[in-house]
């Protein structure tokens, strides 16, 4: 258990190796979020990517993706389709 003093100002500092163990750097963002009578303190940038990661849970198997060179082919077929919508539709 860490334990930190808070200022007149409302400003703590983070304990190090509370610090590292959220991987946080100088000007790094941090949340509180709320869960019932605890507050959880988290690097913000960790928190958008695990919520980023549950958002496309499931999309490569439903766009039938099975591995990189997949990802790939899609990537260039989407490019074509902006070029060509971009350019060749607009004669």
């Amino acid at each position: 258990m860490e334990i930190a003093k808070v200022t007149s100002k409302g400003q703590i500092t983070i304990p190090i190796d509370i610090r590292k163990k959220l991987n946080l750097k100088d000007g790094d963002k941090v949340i509180f979020i709320e869960e019932g009578d605890k507050i959880i303190f988290a690097n913000a940038a960790k928190v958008a990517f695990i919520n980023i990661q549950k958002a496309f849970e499931g999309e490569a198997e439903r766009l039938g993706l099975k591995n990189e060179q997949d990802v790939v082919d899609m990537v260039n077929e989407i490019r074509e389709e902006m070029w060509k919508e971009r350019y060749e539709n607009n004669d």
